[in-house]
């Protein structure tokens, strides 16, 4: 396991309580590096979604723990916030939860002369991802061809 896959996962054991405890959901943890700064990230929701106090409780809070557990070695900058309106599927439990939402699907390689395809995620596993797209036709997609995916949000 990588240092950065070590510390997402100590972190993302720290935060579980934390987060149950506030009635919130942990969506994702990612410690990355983006223009010479470390950034440590901690992604959370709840029903009708996450306000600036909530991630506040939950940055104060995770932010003492990681101070007096002292596991990461570089210096970074602690960010606690919603996932967002087009969150990206990452885990297992990103595809369980969204099952019948509208998904964005965004492929590496043109298939049928286009990169992007919308539908309601109707089945997923290890190896692939199944939509249903709006002339009710259902296409399925290997994972290994999918650059991202993610819920659809209209405006």
């Amino acid at each position: 396991m990588s240092k950065k896959e070590i510390y997402e996962q100590k972190t993302e054991e720290i935060l579980l309580p934390i987060v149950e405890k506030n009635g919130f959901e942990l969506w994702d943890v990612e410690y990355v590096k983006e223009g010479g700064n470390w950034y440590l990230r901690a992604y959370i929701d709840k029903p009708g979604g996450i306000n600036v106090d909530d991630c506040e409780v939950v940055s104060r809070e995770l932010s003492d723990i990681l101070d007096e557990k002292d596991y990461i070695d570089e210096a970074y900058i602690l960010e606690v916030s919603s996932p967002g309106l087009g969150r990206p599927l990452k885990k297992e439990k990103d595809f369980e939860r969204s099952l019948g939402e509208e998904v964005e699907i965004r492929t590496y390689r043109m298939i049928d002369r286009q990169k992007e395809f919308t539908g309601i995620l109707k089945s997923y596993d290890k190896e692939t991802v199944t939509i249903e797209m709006e002339d009710t036709q259902e296409r399925t997609f290997e994972k290994s061809e999918i650059a991202l995916i993610r819920l659809a949000f209209d405006f």
